[in-house]
């Protein structure tokens, strides 16, 4: 059987995505057939160019003419653009993969888990980060107990991108599109993170805060208002007693794409940053400090399939990873985490960082 794609938009994660499915039939023998079928955006030919170099064989710029006759639908347009395309497919039958996060309002993300529910089909979200080999190999730590029981955890996503007031507006900038700034953008991926790997969040306190108001249209002499945040940080009590602090920034000078999250137990820590992915730092009970472990040995999680112990991957191979996971899902009626349940949990807590920064008081997140 050949899984026929569509995939909406082509530019960073079309890129990243197409580059996956590229790769799948090299590296992972037994994932299923896939034909990259159909590429959909506004600009035809940009599109046709964009198909041309990462080899689509169609291009179609009406969505609604395709989620019917694929058999996956990949959302990875803007924000404001996931939930219409993706109730669609999912109402035609066709599984989605959707970008994070699952929509730019909780009333949208809700709307598009009822969808997926009553579809009953595969319905992805695209928390990349938790297949990175360190990610699943700190899980298995975490679930064998060998921390003990979990009392903190941080985590933080920190880039410096927007620190120039002169980098021009794009849709991130702007609510309508967005929903929100770097809380969606890069909070998402931490909240995952910390439900993956601790459990689900139970309240949070939370201040959002907009270092420059607005930004130059690129090839104009006008300006656009920022209406998202640059920066979040919260404080957060998870459901099993542990606590923990958050924070992401497109601000944060010297920082390029540093995603990181410690994890403190009553036995050990583990701490963990996407700029050193191939690496692990492990505290083990007794220890007097850190131990740094490559995880690229053979029988650490998905390395087998790539280079010889010690040859590093890449965060492209995340990707890789993910897609065999769901489109094998796909191919054989199975389930797929994180799924749009996932995708739900982690904007719930989205929303409830941005209630508690409007009303300066600790917000649950039911």
């Amino acid at each position: 059987m050949t899984l026929r794609v569509g995939v909406l938009g082509y530019r960073f994660m079309g890129k990243a995505h197409a580059n996956a499915m590229a790769r799948l039939p090299m590296f992972f023998p037994d994932a299923p057939d896939v034909e990259r079928g159909v590429l959909v955006g506004r600009d035809e030919a940009a599109l046709a160019a964009a198909a041309d170099r990462l080899g689509f064989e169609e291009i179609s710029t009406d969505w609604a003419d395709v989620v019917e006759s694929v058999d996956v639908f990949y959302n990875l347009g803007p924000n404001h653009v996931h939930a219409e395309p993706s109730i669609a497919a999912l109402e035609a039958g066709t599984p989605v993969f959707c970008e994070k996060p699952l929509a730019p309002t909780l009333d949208e993300a809700e709307e598009m888990a009822a969808a997926a529910r009553e579809a009953g089909v595969p319905a992805g979200a695209a928390f990349n980060y938790r297949f990175v080999p360190a990610i699943r190999y700190a899980k298995e730590l975490i679930e064998a107990g060998e921390l003990g029981e979990i009392h903190h955890v941080r985590g933080r996503y920190l880039q410096d991108w927007l620190v120039d007031p002169e980098a021009p507006w794009s849709w991130r900038n702007d609510a309508e599109m967005a929903g929100s700034g770097a809380l969606g953008d890069l909070g998402a991926h931490t909240v995952d993170l910390v439900r993956f790997l601790v459990g689900d969040v139970a309240r949070v306190s939370g201040q959002l805060t907009t270092f420059v108001d607005e930004r130059p249209v690129e090839g104009s002499d006008e300006t656009r208002p920022v209406t998202v945040d640059d920066a979040y940080t919260a404080q957060i009590e998870l459901e099993n007693g542990a606590v923990g602090t958050l924070e992401a920034s497109r601000f944060a000078n010297g920082h390029k794409n540093d995603h990181t999250i410690e994890i403190n137990g009553s036995k050990g820590s583990l701490r963990f940053s996407l700029e050193r992915l191939n690496e692990l730092e492990l505290l083990s009970e007794g220890d007097r400090g850190y131990e740094t472990i490559l995880v690229t040995d053979e029988d650490d999680p998905y390395v087998d399939h790539w280079w010889p112990p010690g040859h590093v991957i890449g965060w492209e191979h995340t990707f890789v990873h993910e897609n065999y996971e769901f489109l094998s899902a796909v191919a054989d009626d199975g389930a797929f985490e994180p799924g749009f349940e996932d995708g739900l949990a982690a904007q719930r807590v989205l929303a409830a960082i941005e209630e508690s920064d409007d009303r300066g008081e600790w917000i649950a997140t039911e």
